[in-house]
């Protein structure tokens, strides 16, 4: 089942299905390497929960929650 990065929890991992933004939003999000079939684990949150932070290919990539919710996910582990 499909969910956004915004649903997981802290240290769960998941694997990029599609990222459903459009124009500079989604070019911006593909250039900094979020594409279907990456995986990424939530590293940790803000105190107002944004933004949060994700590894992705090796290294920590800060988001907002408004681009999170652009990303849709499986997480591992959940059915």
């Amino acid at each position: 089942m499909s969910c956004s990065i915004n649903d997981l929890a802290v240290g769960e991992m998941a694997v990029i299905e599609k990222v459903t933004a459009h124009g500079e939003l989604g070019r911006r999000l593909r250039d900094m390497g979020l594409s279907p079939g990456i995986d990424l684990t939530v590293l940790g949150r803000a105190p107002l929960a944004d933004p949060l932070e994700i590894k992705i290919r090796g290294f920590n990539l800060c988001l907002r929650v408004s681009e999170a919710k652009q990303i849709l996910v499986r997480a591992e582990g959940r059915q």
